[in-house]
């Protein structure tokens, strides 16, 4: 989600109020803020473990600062493992055992920085090099172990999304909730004239569009950009298994690029010619 998002929301709903000749001021309930975002909190935090609410809340500022994937991401990652598969292929496996067992030393895992950087994707790499080097399985085998490896990470990147939908899903609930206590004080009000009972019942619907508000346009949001984020790293773990298991089922290192290149996403996917140039500098 673009920082710029965040300011947009709000200027364009309160412009087009005041553009209605609004009151400004009215809009101000910190009344209703307290109900309805500190309702909200408590049935986040209800609703969650602590392990998942210290993860989400870690978790935020990949909504403002959190870059896409870019194509050279997919690019390095192949080049990666085709540098580790003709090794593999040339020297055998015991030689990727060292890279395997300490990428952040390893001279091929540091000649691409977006890899290394990336530990979740790293630690994905190693561990199942390690597998790999050890060759007392077998290539079905090695793909169902891929298999669960991946299917654990896609779970767990839907964690925290789905968190944030179930708050965004109870706002305009609480925001109810909200106005209808700002109707029941007004209840209180009926002996005093009109433009009190107005004043009243105006701020009472301040919940509704508060709860509103928060929900469309900002949580639910915020929740799809973290959504995005982990359905981009699965596109990535899935490329990485793609090469693995068809190196593992005999392709020679070109070919299990090959395969890998037809799983990257159609914006991020490099070119057959583009990516041929590639290894063959990669070669010299």
């Amino acid at each position: 989600m673009p920082p710029v998002g965040i300011p947009f929301v709000i200027l364009c709903v309160i412009g087009g109020y005041m553009w209605h000749h609004g009151n400004l001021a009215v809009l101000w309930q910190p009344n209703e803020v307290l109900i309805i975002c500190g309702a909200a909190m408590g049935s986040f935090l209800i609703a969650n473990p602590m392990s998942l609410i210290k993860e989400t809340f870690s978790s935020l500022p990949k909504i403002i600062f959190g870059k896409e994937i870019k194509k050279q991401v997919f690019i390095d990652l192949l080049l990666l493992l085709y540098e580790f598969l003709s090794i593999a292929r040339r020297e055998g496996m015991l030689a990727l055992e060292e890279h395997a067992n300490k990428p952040d030393t390893s001279p091929i895992f540091g000649k691409y920085p977006s890899i290394i950087k990336n530990h979740h994707l790293k630690d994905f790499l190693a561990d199942n090099l390690k597998v790999f080097v050890s060759g007392n399985i077998e290539p079905a085998e090695f793909e169902n172990l891929m298999d669960i490896d991946t299917e654990t990470h896609e779970h767990h990147g839907t964690l925290v999304p789905s968190a944030l939908t179930t708050v965004s899903d109870s706002l305009p609930g609480l925001g109810i909730v909200a106005a209808v206590l700002g109707i029941i004080t007004t209840m209180e009000l009926m002996n005093e004239p009109p433009e009190v009972l107005g004043k009243s019942v105006g701020a009472a619907l301040c919940g509704t569009f508060l709860g509103l508000l928060l929900s469309y346009g900002y949580m639910a949001p915020m929740a799809k950009t973290l959504e995005n984020q982990a359905h981009d790293f699965d596109n990535i773990l899935k490329v990485a298994k793609t090469v693995l298991v068809t190196f593992a089922k005999g392709m020679p290192p070109v070919m299990a690029v090959e395969f890998a290149r037809r799983a990257v996403p159609s914006n991020c996917r490099p070119g057959y010619e583009e990516m041929e140039e590639l290894i063959k500098s990669v070669k010299k």
